[in-house]
Formats: C-alpha cells, structure tokens, sequence
C-alpha cells in the first residue's frame, strides 16, 4: 500500500508523525499549513531538521499580535516584509484601482492598493477566489501632497500558495490502482488518521469520512452529534483552507449571510462549508431573523438581507456533543432538545439533508493520530474543492438511483446529493454509470445515504407530528 501510494502519488505524499512528534502541535498550525512545510523542508525519507522549519514558521508566519510591529517596519522603517497570508483583491467600479485586504490582520482595502505592475504579474492567482493563501510581499507608498494621494500600504509580490496546478483527471485515474478498503485507508490518512487504529472496522472509518461530504459536494448540509472527544472540531477547523468553523459565542444574520451597515457579504460566501461547532453554546442575535435567512439558504442556496440578494455554495454543518443515555437509543428520542431555539423548527431542520451518527466515531487516542507516509492534506484538500464542481457524478447518480413513487422531493434530493457526495470520495475515478457496480454503489453511497437521511426524518417526527411515520422510502439502484 505504501509503495503504490508512494508511486502513484509522488511528490503529494508526506511522512507525517502525529502519534510520536508534538513539534507541530506546538506550532499550532493547520493540516494543510503543517504538510506544505513539510513538503518543503521534508528530505525524500521524510526527515526534517526542526531548528531550520521552525525558523521559517517564526519568519514567515506572523500571529496577529505581530501586525502593528510589521506596519512599523513598512511604514516606520521604509522596508518591504514578505509573509505568509491569506489576501483577497477587489476592484473599485468607479476608479478602476485595485486594493487587497487581509483578513487576519484587520487590514482592509480602504488602507491598501495594488499597483497596475503588480496587477498584471499576480492578478491570474487573485481572481480565481474570494480568498487565496500564499506568499505575500508588502511595502508603503508615501502619500504625495500635491498628487492629493493618502499613504497605503501596497502589494509588491505574490505567490500562491499551491504552485502547482491540480491534475483531476490524473487524480480520478490514480483511483484505480487501489481497492475500495485501500482508498478508504488512503483517505483517513490524507486527513491525519492512521487506519491501522480502527482494527479492521470498517463502518467506524465510513462514518468518521462521512465528516468529509461537504468537503466534495456543494450546499450539503448535515448535522453531526456525538460524544466529546470525538474529533470534531479537528477535521472541521483545522485540515482544510476552504472551511470556516465557528465554535461557540455569538452568531449574526450579518456575519454568516450579510452586513448592510458594511456592504459586506458573510461567511457562506467566501467558503465550501460553515461549521457551527459546540452549537449548544452559540446563541443568536435575532432568533425569528436567522431562522428565516437560515431556511431560505438551506433549501435555495438564496439569501435574502434587506434588498440585499446573494447566493453561495457553501455547506452548513451543525456539530454538538450528545449524552451517553441518548444515543444509547441510536436516534429514536429527541436529541435537539438542547440545540439552540433557533432549531427547535422542524421546517428548519427538514432542510438539513442527512444526520452523522458520531457516536459510531471512537474517542481521539494515539492510536488513531497518523504515523507515516499518507496523502499531503493540502493536495487532498484542493482535490476535494476542485471535485464540488464536477457536475459529472451527479448526472450518475440520476441514472442509477430509482426514485420510488410519490417520493417527497426533498427526501430524493437529500438522498441523491449525498450519495453524489460519497461517489466523489470514494469512487472518484467513476465517469460513467457502468463504472461502478451495481453492488458497489448501493453499499457505499445509496444505502448510507437514505441511513443520514432516514435519522433526520426520525428526529422530524418527534420534533412536530406532521412527520410522525412518514420514513424515507427505499430508493433502489437501477440496472444500467
């Protein structure tokens, strides 16, 4: 399995050591962060020489506490300061200048301007998202009295942060070269789990990768209780770029849909999911309002602030701990009793399409953390944002899935997009329906996918009685 990893995957795949080291855990960096160092300090057997890594880190990754001593040197001391950031670009309609901000610093595009050289050289790697990590180099441009110009601070270079163009047709090919129980293990490494720790269980490792689905497919909302110590919070926050979680506190229509007052679209905008994590403590500005916009993203993926009109892609997860007593009767009482009132709706949570059963997700332990050659997580994760727009599986997924009669439409699009989802992941080298087995897709996407859906139809008929008895049906897989 290594050797074929190793093989077919070249240069993407890294020696990560969670189970031995802490030096990265003491670095507090992200998955993807974590394994482009890797790739860069890494030698071939995956040695690195700590001292020299962490160098770079204490260079060339600035904590926000840092800001006001870079401004100092650019602004103060005249110098140029290259860091790694995540940086957007807007284009002003009435003056046609191009500002940046930086959105872990504060720095906003009021205070900013590229530069029409600087533009034209980086402009390609900007436009192609609302936010792009990479290398960047900033300096100051002195305001000028008689030009009428304030100070700004401008961009001088850019790198992105993924050098290399991601080949999914190659990817989908590499698929098969493994069987499905290799790809299943390939992807819990790509993610930062050692398969070996789940001795053999397979339902256990399908149930912790079905956190992944709104990695691969867009607007695919789920819900996901389960004991503490689970992992939610890591695989959610911390081995993707592309996802935002949001742990606790205060949660506004503003911030997760749009700001009138700023003319600022939120959170489901600039990300492929929103994880509402610990969602028992997040408490809402403006119960009625989030509801309402809540309902009508979920099933549209349309927002509606003022005369504000927006649309966005971006998934929304619900994750909170649940009590031993109440999964012990694996999802036939009411665990939304404690969800935040917001919740308390069945129209709302009819929207969500499937339930992630994580009492079926051991607790964390060594055993568990990776300790190997696996998949580099920022590769996988670029593979996984890249594959949410192929609209190729879907079209599979309608001919193989046979709908029963008088289905309830939202119970066949909940079905059917989770299913795509777990195609994406677990078939990604399928390109036709004859690709797949008839056996193959009812076991590892049509049948898990009625089982998420059939826990929130459950939870549906306790929350309000017009649901009572009224159980997803059996969709079947068609011969094709």
């Amino acid at each position: 399995m290594i050797e074929k990893l190793r093989n077919c995957f070249d240069e993407m795949v890294v020696y990560k050591d969670l189970k031995k080291s802490n030096f990265f855990s003491s670095l507090s960096l992200p998955s993807f962060m974590r394994d482009w160092l890797l790739k860069r300090f890494a030698d071939e057997n995956g040695s690195f020489e700590p001292a020299e890594l962490a160098e770079f880190v204490k260079t060339y990754l600035p904590r926000k506490d840092d800001w006001t001593a870079i401004k100092n040197r650019i602004i103060k001391d005249n110098e140029r300061v290259k860091f790694l950031a995540k940086i957007s670009a807007d284009i002003d309609i009435k003056t046609g200048e191009v500002s940046f901000s930086l959105p872990d610093f504060g720095l906003t595009g009021k205070q900013t301007i590229i530069e029409d050289r600087v533009w034209d050289e980086c402009k390609d790697d900007l436009v192609t998202g609302r936010e792009t990590w990479g290398m960047i180099e900033i300096a100051y441009r002195q305001p000028d009295d008689d030009l009428k110009l304030p100070g700004k601070i401008k961009l001088t270079n850019f790198k992105t942060f993924c050098p290399y163009s991601i080949d999914l047709e190659y990817y989908k090919d590499a698929r098969q070269e493994f069987t499905t129980a290799e790809w299943i293990d390939l992807l819990l490494g790509a993610v930062d789990y050692n398969a070996d720790g789940y001795q053999g269980d397979e339902e256990k490792k399908l149930t912790m990768l079905t956190r992944l689905l709104p990695f691969v497919e867009k607007r695919l909302n789920l819900i996901e209780l389960a004991p503490k110590g689970t992992g939610k919070s890591y695989l959610f926050g911390r081995v993707s770029r592309y996802g935002w979680l949001s742990s606790g506190g205060v949660m506004s229509r503003a911030k997760m849909f749009y700001d009138i007052s700023k003319r600022t679209e939120g959170l489901v905008a600039g990300n492929d999911f929103i994880t509402l994590d610990e969602v028992q403590t997040i408490s809402f500005t403006d119960v009625n309002e989030m509801r309402a916009a809540m309902k009508g993203y979920l099933e549209s993926g349309v927002y509606t602030v003022g005369n504000y009109e927006g649309t966005a892609e971006a998934g929304v997860i619900l994750c909170g701990n649940i009590r031993k007593e109440t999964m012990d009767n694996d999802g036939y009482t009411n665990m939304f009793e404690e969800l935040p009132a917001v919740f308390h709706e069945s129209a709302l949570i009819e929207r969500f399409h499937g339930f992630i059963k994580g009492w079926n997700i051991p607790r964390m332990n060594d055993d568990l953390k990776i300790s190997g050659w696996a998949l580099n997580s920022e590769y996988f994760c670029s593979i996984m944002h890249e594959l949410r727009s192929d609209m190729t599986y879907r079209a599979i997924v309608d001919e193989l899935v046979e709908v029963p009669e008088a289905a309830d439409t939202r119970d066949t699009e909940a079905v059917k997009r989770i299913a795509t989802a777990y195609l994406k992941l677990l078939f990604p080298g399928v390109r036709t329906a004859q690709d797949i087995s008839a056996a193959d897709f009812t076991r590892y996407c049509l049948r898990r996918a009625k089982w998420m859906r059939d826990t929130i139809k459950v939870q549906l008929g306790i929350l309000d009685s017009e649901y009572s008895g009224k159980d997803v049906p059996m969709f079947l897989t068609r011969d094709v």
